[in-house]
């Protein structure tokens, strides 16, 4: 891993990794893409960047750019501004899965003609290890619904608390309480989540170790928690990347180009090859469209 300390930021010299393909393909909802035009409002006038985001782990805050200097993102480099050198190594090597080797990976998938087409696509995709809660309430949040209202609704929870509440802060609220989110039908299925965290019926750090359909069953004793939830949670908040969520678009990847399953290519992490389909398949429709 390349970095340096440059006063109060880091600067990371990374291959395959994009803030736009990363942080903005649904995995996450706390990230806000920051517009060159309003850069000195977050203190970036001396910086030069191709891309900026302001986001959260949590309640650990990040603003985060990028200068592409390589092709292909054979190399990008990233600065983590205002940021310690232990929060960098204690957080942020962590959550954006900078100790994972993605070119071998991507060359591994690249065995099968999709996705070696979809790692070509979206080529700076990374997964992002989230907090397990944080995770789990997003994606309960997520059902039936698209990314600007996810984001609004859990924008509005968190300036509510001022902060990402913990499942203690939901379990003690109502329906009614909770009107503020206009999370509609969703505003339930938070509570008993976080209602059975609080009892000890369901324990997050327990559910990660165990074997994946234990864990899968364990997650949708929670109301409202379906197999696509349930995927979503063990995948974005506990990196089992065998999971694999079956979306609409997921969906239609498996019904047009694997009939008969994934290539073995995959097996293991088809968490990770997932991310790449999904873009793929999204983005290549939508363009169509244009």
């Amino acid at each position: 891993m390349n970095y340096k300390v440059c006063g109060n930021d880091i600067v990371l010299i990374q291959s395959d990794f994009d803030l736009d393909e990363t942080l903005d393909c649904g995995q996450a909802f706390r990230w806000e893409r920051i517009d060159k035009n309003s850069k000195n409002a977050y203190n970036l006038s001396k910086f030069d960047f191709d891309k900026a985001y302001k986001g959260y782990k949590l309640n650990t805050p990040l603003l985060i750019s990028q200068v592409n200097i390589g092709e292909n993102f054979g190399a990008s480099q990233i600065t983590l501004h205002n940021t310690s050198e232990q929060d960098f190594l204690d957080i942020w090597v962590d959550y954006f899965d900078l100790e994972t080797d993605y070119t071998r990976l991507k060359e591994e998938f690249s065995c099968d003609e999709i996705m070696s087409c979809a790692c070509k696509f979206a080529p700076g995709i990374r997964m992002l290890k989230q907090d397990k809660w944080e995770a789990l309430c997003s994606f309960i949040i997520s059902q039936n619904n698209n990314i600007p209202r996810i984001k609004g609704i859990i924008s509005r929870m968190c300036e509510h608390y001022g902060r990402f509440p913990s499942y203690e802060d939901i379990a003690g609220e109502t329906v009614e309480s909770l009107a503020f989110m206009r999370a509609g039908f969703r505003a339930k299925y938070l509570i008993d989540a976080a209602q059975k965290m609080a009892s000890g019926e369901i324990d997050l750090d327990d559910i990660s170790s165990m074997d994946l359909q234990s864990a899968r069953n364990s997650l949708m004793t929670i109301k409202g928690v379906g197999p696509k939830v349930a995927e979503c949670a063990l995948l974005y908040g506990m990196y089992r990347i065998d999971a694999f969520p079956i979306d609409v678009w997921i969906k239609r990847v498996m019904e047009e180009y694997y009939t008969e399953g994934l290539p073995d290519c995959v097996k293991g992490k088809e968490g990770i090859a997932q991310q790449y389909l999904f873009h793929y398949i999204r983005n290549r429709e939508n363009e169509k469209k244009d």
